[in-house]
């Protein structure tokens, strides 16, 4: 008898069958590929930066034409799949929402990460890959829990990213929300 590790085959889920997981338990999920993720819970930092950031992005945005959402809000990209749950998201014009999911969006035109360090790397490499395939995403925007930092990559007019930083004293400008973030304003409350 060998001392082989035998892998246990995981379930490959149907589209239909995340979407049934999630109504039946009330617990969000990021999907891809067929393999459901459970989505963690943030530490009191994460969770009043999202705030501080939502809040901040509602102050910029023509509420007429813009609309925040927290990360309740589920995004899907239609090109690769992915179906996940930003920290921030921001929508401007309709709505458009997946067919075969309605509570899932199509079309954000900012989104969010608070990054913590179990989710870093997939915020800035995976996940980004998948981001940056929405048609219509203008900014994706990343901030750091320590030290007070803001990243974006803005889509610039011919469709590449262009990657920018702010630090202490600085903001960090959005041209399709109409203003800038101010780092200090974001970090002044902290806990």
């Amino acid at each position: 008898m060998s001392d082989m590790v035998v892998a246990t085959p995981h379930h490959v889920f149907s589209y239909e069958e995340y979407l049934e997981r999630e109504r039946v338990t009330g617990l969000k999920h990021e999907f891809l590929e067929g393999h459901v993720f459970a989505m963690a819970g943030g530490t009191p930092e994460h969770a009043r930066l999202i705030a501080e950031v939502s809040f901040a992005l509602r102050s910029l945005i023509d509420p007429r034409r813009c609309r925040v959402f927290s990360s309740e809000l589920k995004v899907r990209v239609r090109a690769t799949g992915l179906v996940t749950y930003p920290d921030v998201a921001v929508v401007c014009g309709d709505v458009e929402r997946d067919e075969a999911d309605p509570n899932a969006v199509l079309n954000p035109t900012i989104l969010v990460e608070v990054l913590s360090p179990s989710t870093e790397a997939y915020d800035r490499g995976e996940k980004w890959a998948h981001y940056r395939r929405i048609e219509g995403l203008a900014a994706y925007v990343l901030v750091s829990v320590v030290p007070a930092r803001l990243e974006v990559y803005e889509r610039q007019a011919n469709g590449d990213f262009v990657h920018r930083v702010a630090e202490r004293g600085e903001t960090l400008a959005l041209a399709c929300a109409g203003g800038a973030l101010e780092v200090d304003a974001l970090y002044a409350a902290a806990l």
